[in-house]
């Protein structure tokens, strides 16, 4: 059976690392898992040139998670609330799709030891504050919850997203930071570095950061929080536990050799770090 990524950007994709450990571990000789480059234009083309007697699934990054809902024959309720799908699975003679992103950041805040938050910050508006906003709630976080935009005019998908999820959503500049910061959890979905101009804020309040970024790591942020002695969380188990449930979709196998493909990612992680330090 295959396998594969999909998205643009895509060659720094960690999936096929994680996938193929799990194949690996689980005895799956035969099964293979590649990557593709592939735009929202691309999608329809991909797809309809696959013999789906040999593909099991799809795994889709940026700018395909919404694409991906308007071509599937099914879609989940979870991510049809989020607004995104990360997975496309074999439905019959279509595609089914799902979001695992919010089971990958539910995941990753619990074994970090992250209890519910009362009172949330999200930073950034896009498809992982989404998925962070559904996360928050299956773990029964309370108090408020403000997601701080670069651009409030821009924040119309994730504050959609929050209303059929049944949640109650402020939105505030993210220049304006330091009123929010009386909270237990900050989630960050910034891309790499944005955060960083606001590690010392982070390093001054009480709340602990999850922060989407995987690499480089730490980020400034990140520091910043440890050195207080808060609990931070980074964006390699959010990956690592995404990957895990994709994993589980796609050959139908509950046991799921989450070593396996910690240990895998983690050493790829670090020889890329190696090779860049280098």
């Amino acid at each position: 059976m295959r396998a594969a990524v999909l998205g643009s950007p895509v060659a720094h994709s960690l999936s096929p690392v994680l996938h193929s450990a799990a194949h690996a571990a689980m005895g799956l000789t035969e099964w293979s898992y590649g990557l593709f480059e592939c735009d929202e234009k691309g999608l329809a083309p991909f797809l309809d040139g696959l013999d789906r007697s040999e593909w099991a699934g799809l795994s889709l990054t940026m700018p395909l998670k919404r694409r991906a809902m308007e071509l599937a024959a099914e879609v989940t309720e979870l991510a049809t609330a989020v607004g995104g799908a990360n997975t496309l699975v074999r439905a019959g003679e279509g595609w089914a799709a799902h979001n695992t992103d919010v089971e990958g950041i539910a995941t990753a805040l619990t074994e970090a030891g992250v209890p519910a938050p009362d009172g949330t910050v999200v930073l950034g508006a896009g498809a992982t504050a989404a998925s962070a906003l559904a996360a928050l709630r299956e773990l029964g976080a309370t108090g408020p919850v403000t997601v701080l935009a670069r651009d409030t005019a821009r924040t119309g998908e994730v504050t959609a997203a929050a209303d059929r999820l049944g949640l109650s959503v402020g939105v505030a500049p993210l220049a304006d930071i330091d009123r929010y910061l009386d909270a237990d959890l900050v989630v960050s979905t910034l891309p790499s570095g944005a955060a960083d101009a606001h590690a010392e804020r982070l390093a001054a309040c009480r709340a602990d950061l999850f922060d989407v970024i995987y690499a480089p790591w730490p980020t400034a942020a990140a520091e910043a929080v440890t050195a207080r002695g808060g609990r931070v969380v980074g964006g390699f188990p959010m990956l690592l536990h995404q990957a895990v449930a994709q994993v589980r979709l796609m050959t139908g196998v509950e046991d799921v050799p989450v070593g396996a493909m910690r240990a895998a990612g983690e050493a790829e992680l670090l020889r890329r770090s190696t090779r860049v330090g280098g």
